[in-house]
């Protein structure tokens, strides 16, 4: 028999509203972190935003190695908008309740946007490979149609891989209590609470970060291996440098993510320590998302020109 949330069985308590723990401690705590959030919080969304616009207004970025650094903004503004107001809210004591619909809608996206970054990532190195690599044949292979096209399956890619996973947790039930140590519905720390068989879950929730996470993460290096070892057959310091200059923003944000997301999602089992993995949510999800903007304008020499221009306004 399938169980649904909000139903009842005999000497248990099904919950069907969630109560997210966040940072437990002092008001003053929650305070400080309401207003470090809410900095970090703003300056992911203004340093995204001002990448989208900058793109779309100056012509030299017209190119689709800029095209995917717009997705990878757009993704990355709403990828923390779909966790940190419900944070700020927990800070100040407003709203800690969740429903379950909330919940897994909540988890949904956040995953969803984390499967397509790593897509886009992937996408992003190969337009590298073939912008170094093939620099003569680059505006004939990576156009503006198959550039459209590559980004179109990241999305829809990232946003599938999650969907077993959701339905599963659907066929849950969940018992008292019914707090989540998370300051968001994250899975490992929501499925715990689970009263009913949670294994398959588990074991799709592994192959499913097994493939999207390693998967991509082992295409990436690979790609930059081909990049380094055609660099290095060529006797051209300023060429080097150029190539150089041209990945390493990128090679940044790629060991930053794939880091820190690895740690959260490939494992065979839900971990207890649920206190460790609020830590590196925050790096993943928040501190992450802030740096990407910085990183990739100031080490991209042609990002940098076009912010020059435009606040100048020469």
């Amino acid at each position: 028999m399938d169980y649904v949330p909000g139903t009842f069985m005999a000497n248990q308590t099904r919950v069907h509203e969630f109560i997210l723990l966040g940072f437990p401690g002092s008001q003053n705590l929650q305070t400080s972190l309401f207003v470090l959030f809410s900095m970090m919080y703003f300056l992911t969304v203004m340093g995204n935003m001002a990448i989208i616009i900058l793109v779309r207004t100056c012509f030299n970025l017209q190119t689709p190695m800029y095209f995917f650094l717009c997705n990878l903004s757009f993704l990355e503004i709403w990828y923390t908008t779909a966790c940190v107001p419900k944070t700020l809210a927990i800070f100040l004591g407003k709203s800690r309740s969740i429903s379950f619909t909330g919940c897994i809608t909540q988890m949904y996206f956040i995953l969803s946007f984390g499967c397509t970054e790593c897509f886009l990532l992937s996408v992003m190195a190969y337009d590298r490979y073939l912008a170094i690599c093939y620099p003569l044949r680059y505006s004939s292979i990576m156009n503006s149609t198959l550039s459209a096209w590559m980004a179109l399956c990241c999305w829809v890619s990232g946003f599938l891989a999650i969907c077993v996973p959701a339905y599963l947790i659907t066929r849950l039930s969940f018992c008292s209590p019914n707090v989540i140590n998370h300051f968001y519905c994250d899975l490992d720390s929501w499925i715990v609470l689970s009263c009913t068989d949670k294994h398959l879950l588990q074991l799709v929730a592994f192959i499913t970060s097994f493939i999207v996470l390693l998967g991509t993460c082992i295409i990436t290096p690979i790609i930059y291996i081909y990049i380094i070892s055609t660099k290095l057959r060529i006797p051209s310091a300023q060429g080097w440098q150029k190539a150089f200059s041209t990945c390493s923003a990128h090679l940044t944000v790629v060991i930053i993510w794939y880091g820190s997301t690895i740690f959260l999602y490939v494992k065979p089992s839900v971990q207890n320590t649920l206190d460790q993995n609020k830590i590196v949510n925050t790096l993943n999800t928040i501190v992450t998302l802030l740096l990407n903007p910085f990183i990739y304008t100031l080490r991209n020499k042609e990002v940098k020109k076009a912010l020059e221009k435009a606040l100048t306004g020469m």
